[in-house]
């Protein structure tokens, strides 16, 4: 049977672990219970989960046993990585409404029945520590010099790091040796940028029990230029239905970039590397054919085939030039937004979120990116008439957007 570390070797998603060696060789001999923590800051997980929830989903199906951490403590004070200020506090019944709605988004990647993984939240243990204790027990461990070396420390000493967000490390390094103790958890992953706050769990277990564990990190989801994926004009790619549609799920990774295809099929898909090296790189439609197989699969996962196919035929129905298709992303204009004779083309851009402000649409418009139709808008002051709105008019916005507007 195949290792599970030599299929993430394979496809690139490895970017670091504490020692390779022991890690093949303990993934390859036994059933390891690994966990991965998600901070609820949202009520929906989005595209920055999606590599953890692949590799939990990928060991799991090699027989190994995931826990899912949600940081219901931890969302408390704030991962102060990647960031250039201090998170929005939130409040202990906001963190568990979010809580809540990634339990239900996890469970279509990851199987929760008995044995098979667990979902534990470190509220229970974070929030009623006795904070001396926790200083005398674990704070002691911890180099103030050696923290502030730490990546997701020293881009933020500029700015300036708060109190609060430096007992992240702390904490999150607590995490790991409750879950060693508690359920026998020998391996911490996470994202690349979660590197310092691992390796401080991995530690902290040694010090403090003498026990070997484990720490690996996956490569982030980024574009060639190193920025991430997953954002839009809109804002963040969800995957709530609710909050980013199937269609346009499905859309955002079938637009992606030529170069990121390969890249993408790799680091999220099953499919073979043999056969995605050999995708002809030169050729239009074998890239398209490509692209259109990795939204299908990533939509299938996070939705459902079904979704997936009814995303699949709304694009190729657009792009073949019946923009009728009646999943076709659509947005309903407030009454009060709409005039005696209509409103203005720029109001109804940015009132569908087509674009960010005023001056993007009327920079879109003069440069010919504004479809109404199939006709081409050119004036910027030009006014859609509260007719064709009760009729419903379909926007098309560069080469790839289509959006319904209606009343």
């Amino acid at each position: 049977m195949e290792n599970v570390f030599d299929w993430l070797k394979e496809r690139g998603l490895v970017a670091q672990a504490t020692n390779e060696e022991e890690i093949r060789t303990l993934l390859g001999k036994e059933k390891v219970t690994f966990y991965t923590g998600f901070d609820p800051t949202a009520d929906s997980l989005h595209v920055g989960h999606f590599m953890q929830l692949i590799v939990m989903r990928k060991m799991q199906q090699a027989g190994h046993r995931p826990i899912v951490l949600l940081g219901g403590g931890t969302t408390m004070v704030g991962d102060p990585t990647g960031k250039t200020d201090m998170r929005k506090m939130l409040t202990k019944e906001q963190i568990q409404h979010n809580a809540d709605c990634f339990k239900t988004q996890m469970s279509k990647f990851i199987d929760f029945s008995e044995g098979k993984a667990l979902m534990v939240n470190n509220a229970d243990w974070l929030l009623d520590l006795n904070y001396l204790e926790f200083l005398r027990e674990i704070g002691v461990h911890f180099s103030v010099n050696k923290m502030l070396t730490a990546e997701c420390f020293k881009t933020r000493l500029e700015k300036g790091l708060s109190f609060i967000e430096f007992n992240y490390m702390l904490m999150q390094s607590y995490d790991f040796l409750h879950l060693a103790r508690d359920y026998g958890c020998k391996m911490e992953f996470g994202g690349n940028d979660q590197w310092s706050n691992i390796i401080g769990g991995v530690e902290l277990n040694r010090r403090c029990d003498q026990r070997e564990v484990y720490g690996m990190t996956f490569t982030l989801l980024t574009t060639r230029e190193g920025k991430k994926m997953g954002k839009t004009e809109k804002g963040a790619v969800w995957l709530d239905p609710e909050k980013t549609s199937p269609y346009e799920f499905y859309q955002y990774w079938r637009n992606i970039d030529d170069a990121e295809v390969q890249n993408c099929l790799k680091l999220l898909t099953d499919v073979p590397v043999a056969e995605i090296d050999a995708i002809d790189m030169t050729s239009g439609p074998a890239i398209n054919a490509a692209k259109e197989r990795l939204a299908f699969e990533l939509t299938s996962l996070v939705h459902s085939p079904e979704e997936a196919q009814k995303a699949m035929d709304t694009a190729r129905s657009l792009f073949g030039g019946g923009a009728d298709a009646a999943d076709m992303p659509s947005t309903v204009l407030d009454p009060a937004l709409v005039g005696e004779t209509g409103i203005g083309i720029l109001d109804l851009l940015t009132a569908a979120g087509l674009v960010p402000s005023k001056g993007e649409g009327r920079r879109l418009i003069q440069q010919g990116g504004i479809a109404l139709e199939g006709e081409k808008v050119t004036d910027p002051m030009s006014v859609v008439s509260r007719d064709r709105l009760e009729q419903g008019v379909v926007v098309k916005k560069g080469k790839k957007v289509y959006h319904k507007v209606s009343l």
